[in-house]
C-alpha cells in the first residue's frame, strides 16, 4: 500500500508542478503551447499508446495463446511509426500555421464548414469512450487483487487521481506524468519478469513449459496468415487515428521531435511488448487452469498473488497503473478539447472558456468510470471492435491531406460508410473468418470516399502541396510482408535460446523497422500556400510561413 500510495502521490506532485508553466488559452492547456521536446514527445507518444491493454490484455493473451500473439502486435504497432511522418509532419505544420487543436479541425481546414469535422468528432468520441473505460476496469482488477478492496472503489480511486492532475495542468502535466510512467512501466515489468524466472528455475522454466504446454510455443490455426495480417494492419491504420495520439502531432515542438519518435518507436514496441506476453506464458507454471468464472485478462493479478511477495506484487501493479493512467489522462484531455472546439464553439459562436474544457474532463471521466462498472468479456474483444471503427477514418484523413480531388461530400460519405460497416460487423450482419473485419471496413470506407469525391467534387485545395515520397515506404512494406511470412504454416517450428525462433525474428524485424524510419524522417512537407491566413477559430489572425519547425503563432515565423 505504501508503494502504490507513493506512486499516486508523485503523479499528483508532478501535475501540481506542471501547472506553474501552463499559460492561458487552448494551446497552452490542451497542447502544452506546442513545445514538447523530442524526448518528451517520444515518451508521451509511447506512454499514451501503451494502455491497460498492453499490460493486462497482452499478458492474458500470452496465457491463452502463447508467444504467437507477440509478433503481430509488436511489428504492426512498430510499423505504425511511419504514420508519425506520413500524417504527423503535415498535421504538425498545419497545427502551427492554422492554430489547430482538435484532430477534427484538420478536416475543417480542408473543407470548411463543420459537417465533416463534426462527423469525425462523433465517431472518434463514440469509439474512444469504450477504450477509455478499459483503463479503470484494469485498475479495479489490479487493486482488488492487491488490496482486496472492491472493484468499483479501486477504479474510482484511480480515476480521481487522474482527474486531479489533468484538471489542473492540462497536457503539460499529462506529458510530465507520461514521461515518469513511460520510464517506470518497462523497468518494473522487467524486474518482476526476472524475479519470476528466478523463482521458477531460470530459463529452464521455458523448457518445462514447452514440454507441458507445447501450444504456447507453436503457431496455431487460430492465428492464420489472414488473421495475422489483419492484426498488423489494424494497428497501422487504427493507432494514428486515436485522437489522443493524433493530438500529439500538434503538440510536438518540431519535425525533429516526430522524426526521433518514428525512429525509436519500433524498437520500443519490440522490447516492451515481449514482457507482458512472456509474463502471461510463464503464468501457466503457477496457474495451469483459470479459476471458474475468471477471464484471461485477470491472469496477471492472479499470478502476482500466487507467485510473488507483496512488495513485488505491488511493483507490477504499479507498472500496470502507469500504463493505463498514461492513456486515460490523454483520452480525457483530447476528448475534452474536441468537445470545446468541435461542439461548444460552433454552437455558441464564441470561444469556449477554460472551465468548459475542465468540466468536460470531469464528465468524460465519470462516463468512462460508469462504463467500466459493466466490464466486457475480454480486453482484446473490446480493443478490436473499437480500433476497427477508428481505422476506418484513416483513408479519409490520408486523402484529405494528399489527394487533390478529395471533397467534403466524399470525406463525409467515407466516415459514414466506415461507421456503418463497423456496426454491421459488430452486430454479426457481416462476418469474416479468414481475416479481421478491419480489412473490409477500411476498404469500404476508402471506396466510398473516392467514389463520392469523384462524383461530387468541390474544388477544395489539398493540404500538402508536395507529394509524399511513397517510395520510401517500400522498405517498411517489405518488413511488413516478412512479418506476415512468419505466420505461414510451411515454416517449421523450433526453439532458439528457449524461445520460438519466430519471436527472435520478430524482434529483429522491429529493429530493422527502426532503421527503415530514418529515411522517412528526412522528408519535410510543403503545405499548400507559402503564407497562410486562415485561423480556424477566433482570436487574432496569424500569418505564418509554412515550416516544419514553425513555432506557434506569435513566434519568430509569424507577424
Amino acid at each position: 500500500m505504501v508503494i502504490v500510495s507513493i506512486y499516486l502521490f508523485v503523479l499528483l506532485a508532478l501535475g501540481w508542478l506542471a501547472r506553474k508553466g501552463t499559460g492561458p488559452g487552448d494551446e497552452a492547456y490542451f497542447l502544452a503551447s506546442r513545445k514538447l521536446s523530442p524526448i518528451v514527445t517520444l515518451l508521451t507518444l509511447s506512454a499514451t499508446n501503451f494502455s491497460a491493454f498492453t499490460v493486462f490484455g497482452f499478458s492474458g493473451q500470452g496465457y491463452a495463446t502463447g508467444f504467437q500473439y507477440y509478433p503481430q502486435m509488436a511489428l504492426g504497432t512498430g510499423l505504425m511509426a511511419a504514420m508519425f511522418i506520413v500524417l504527423g509532419l503535415p498535421a504538425h505544420g498545419l497545427g502551427s500555421a492554422r492554430r489547430l487543436v482538435s484532430p477534427s479541425e484538420v478536416l475543417t481546414a480542408r473543407y470548411g464548414g463543420r459537417t465533416v469535422g463534426t462527423a469525425s468528432f462523433v465517431v472518434m468520441a463514440a469509439l474512444t469512450l469504450p477504450y477509455l473505460a478499459m483503463q479503470p476496469m484494469a485498475a479495479g482488477y489490479a487493486l482488488e487483487s492487491l488490496f482486496r478492496i472492491p472493484y468499483a472503489t479501486g477504479a474510482s480511486l484511480t480515476v480521481l487521481v487522474m482527474v486531479l492532475y489533468t484538471f489542473r495542468s492540462g497536457l503539460r502535466g499529462v506529458a510530465l506524468t507520461d514521461c515518469f510512467q513511460g520510464l517506470l512501466m518497462p523497468v518494473l515489468m522487467g524486474v518482476v519478469l526476472l524475479v519470476l524466472l528466478a523463482r521458477g528455475g531460470g530459463t529452464s522454466l521455458f523448457g518445462e513449459l514447452a514440454a507441458s504446454h507445447p501450444d504456447l510455443f507453436t503457431r496455431s490455426p487460430a492465428y492464420s496468415p489472414g488473421i495475422w495480417m489483419g492484426y498488423m494492419l489494424l494497428w497501422v491504420w487504427a493507432d494514428p487515428m486515436f485522437p489522443q495520439l493524433f493530438q500529439r502531432f500538434f503538440a510536438a515542438s518540431g519535425r525533429r521531435s516526430l522524426a526521433l519518435s518514428a525512429r525509436v518507436y519500433p524498437l520500443v514496441t519490440g522490447v516492451l511488448f515481449l514482457m507482458p506476453v512472456t509474463l502471461g506464458v510463464i503464468a501457466r507454471h503457477w496457474i495451469p487452469e483459470l479459476p471458474e468464472g475468471v477471464g484471461v485478462d485477470r491472469i496477471l493479478p492472479l499470478l502476482l498473488a500466487r507467485a510473488c511477495p507483496g512488495v513485488l506484487e505491488s511493483l507490477l501493479v504499479t507498472a500496470g497503473l502507469a500504463a493505463l493512467m498514461s492513456t486515460m489522462d490523454s483520452q480525457l484531455l483530447t476528448l475534452s478539447s474536441m468537445f470545446t472546439r468541435d461542439v461548444w464553439e460552433p454552437l455558441s459562436g464564441a470561444k469556449a472558456p477554460r472551465w468548459a474544457g475542465k468540466v468536460m474532463v470531469l464528465v468524460l471521466a465519470a462516463g468512462g468510470l460508469l462504463l467500466s462498472f459493466r466490464p466486457p468479456e475480454s480486453f482484446l474483444l473490446l480493443a478490436r471492435e473499437t480500433f476497427t471503427g477508428l481505422a476506418a477514418l484513416f483513408p479519409v484523413y490520408l486523402g484529405t491531406m494528399y489527394w487533390k480531388k478529395a471533397s467534403a461530400a466524399g470525406a463525409f460519405t467515407g466516415i459514414m460508410a466506415g461507421a456503418v460497416l463497423t456496426a454491421l460487423f459488430h452486430l454479426g450482419v457481416l462476418k469474416t473468418a479468414s481475416t479481421l473485419p478491419v480489412i473490409f471496413v477500411v476498404a469500404g470506407a476508402a471506396i466510398a470516399f473516392i467514389l463520392s469525391s469523384l462524383l461530387l467534387p468541390d474544388g477544395s485545395a489539398r493540404l500538402v502541396k508536395s507529394p509524399f515520397p511513397f517510395r520510401r515506404l517500400v522498405l517498411p512494406g517489405i518488413i511488413l510482408l516478412l512479418g506476415w511470412g512468419l505466420s505461414l504454416p510451411v515454416l517449421p517450428e523450433g526453439l532458439i535460446f528457449h524461445l520460438p525462433w519466430w519471436v527472435w525474428a520478430s524482434l529483429a524485424l522491429c529493429v530493422a523497422a527502426s532503421f527503415s524510419m530514418a529515411g522517412l524522417g528526412l522528408w519535410t512537407p510543403e503545405l499548400s500556400g507559402e503564407i497562410v491566413s486562415h485561423p480556424v477559430h477566433g482570436g487574432r489572425n496569424a500569418l505564418c510561413r509554412h515550416s516544419s519547425d514553425a513555432p506557434s503563432p506569435g513566434g519568430d515565423h509569424c507577424r
